[in-house]
C-alpha cells in the first residue's frame, strides 16, 4: 500500500512541476498512475481512481497516439484542471487511510512508565508542567 502512496505523492510532485497543465496530467497520469489497480486500493477511493482513469482514457486514439494522450489533447484547461484536482484528493485521501492504518503507539513504555516519566525533560525544567 505505501508504494502506492509514494506513486501518487510523485504523480502530485509532477503535477506541481512547471510546464502545460496538459503535460504534466499526461506525465503524472502515466507515469505515476496508470499502474495501480483499483483492485489495489481500499474500495471507496478505487471508484475515485476508477472515474479518472476513464477520464484519461476516454477517446480514442488517432496517429500512433495512446489514449492518454488523446484524451488529454481533447480536454479543456478546465477538464485537465479537474482531474489533476483528482490526483491531489486521490493522494490525501490515501494518505488519510495509510495514517488510519498506522499501528497506535502505546502509551507506555514496557509497561512500566509513570506519568513523571512521560513528561519530557524540557517541561519539568522550566516549571510549566504542575503536578497534582
Amino acid at each position: 500500500m505505501s508504494n502506492h502512496v509514494d506513486s501518487l505523492f510523485a504523480a502530485v510532485s509532477a503535477l506541481a512541476s512547471h510546464g502545460n497543465i496538459k503535460q504534466r496530467l499526461m506525465l503524472a497520469y502515466e507515469q505515476h498512475i496508470a499502474g495501480i489497480e483499483s483492485d489495489d486500493l481500499p474500495l471507496h477511493l478505487s471508484g475515485t481512481l476508477s472515474g479518472l482513469r476513464e477520464r484519461m482514457t476516454c477517446v480514442e486514439p488517432i496517429n500512433g497516439e495512446g489514449p492518454v494522450c488523446a484524451s488529454v489533447r481533447k480536454m479543456s484547461i478546465d477538464e485537465a484542471c479537474e482531474c489533476a484536482a483528482m490526483v491531489v484528493r486521490l493522494y490525501g485521501d490515501m494518505i488519510r487511510y495509510h495514517d488510519d492504518a498506522q499501528e497506535m503507539l502505546p502509551l507506555q513504555l514496557n509497561g512500566h512508565a509513570t506519568a513523571k516519566q512521560l513528561v519530557p525533560p524540557f517541561l519539568v525544567k522550566s516549571g510549566r508542567l504542575r503536578s497534582g
